[in-house]
């Protein structure tokens, strides 16, 4: 095969993001969405869980309890007695006043639950994923804070002088705590500042996590 064909057949490979052109930024032209992978189309919250457990022992409850009672009801429409725990329950309600400790106990947990069911109704849920900027307007994506904290981790030990580290990633924080054999902590942990930084940048999630590092020496054995 000839050079021309050899050069006719070479692709230019995908490298890491780039740091903006400096002759660009002195025109002054605000960047394109495009050209930085990134959609802002306000829709930026967390994502939903579908809190299938609580729904599903809700309805199951509810289901029992509501085929329970039309049971009793259509009993008693056919001529035969109510059940037992009807009649008790009537008994009870009849005799029992509103000071009595097991009303207030039960009103008690009937409002802890009706709280907690209107807290899973309102608030998102999968505190373990982080939303990530959009790359396109219908597409939406996100991170488990887990894996998060594993890519920060090796981009942490890639740092000369770290042995080890310990990652541990918030919604709001990411805190690395590392473990360094030699050079100066001092400069350990300016190079993981800068090291996470750019780490946390290229993670590409909406909400820039804060970033708090602890540096130490190995204990003595």
């Amino acid at each position: 095969m000839s050079d021309d064909a050899e050069q006719s057949d070479t692709r230019r490979l995908p490298t890491l993001d780039k740091a903006p052109d400096a002759s660009a930024e002195g025109t002054g032209a605000a960047p394109d969405a495009t050209a930085t992978g990134t959609v802002d189309d306000g829709r930026t919250g967390r994502f939903w869980s579908a809190r299938r457990v609580p729904a599903g022992v809700v309805a199951l409850l509810l289901l029992a309890a509501a085929g329970l009672l039309l049971y009793d009801v259509v009993a008693v429409r056919a001529d035969h007695p109510a059940m037992a725990w009807r009649r008790w329950l009537a008994r009870e309600l009849a005799t029992l006043h509103l000071d009595n400790p097991w009303v207030l106990a039960a009103a008690a947990l009937a409002v802890v639950l009706g709280i907690w069911l209107i807290v899973l109704a309102v608030t998102p849920g999968l505190r373990r994923v982080l939303p990530m900027r959009r790359t396109a307007p219908d597409l939406r994506a996100g991170l488990d804070r887990e894996a998060a904290a594993l890519v920060l981790r090796d981009r942490a030990m890639e740092v000369a002088g770290v042995q080890s580290v310990r990652m541990k990633v918030g919604r709001r924080k990411a805190k690395a705590y590392a473990v360094s054999h030699f050079r100066e902590l001092d400069e350990v942990r300016a190079d993981l500042d800068v090291a996470l930084a750019e780490g946390l940048r290229q993670l590409g999630l909406v909400h820039r996590l804060g970033l708090t590092v602890h540096v130490r020496r190995p204990k003595k054995r």
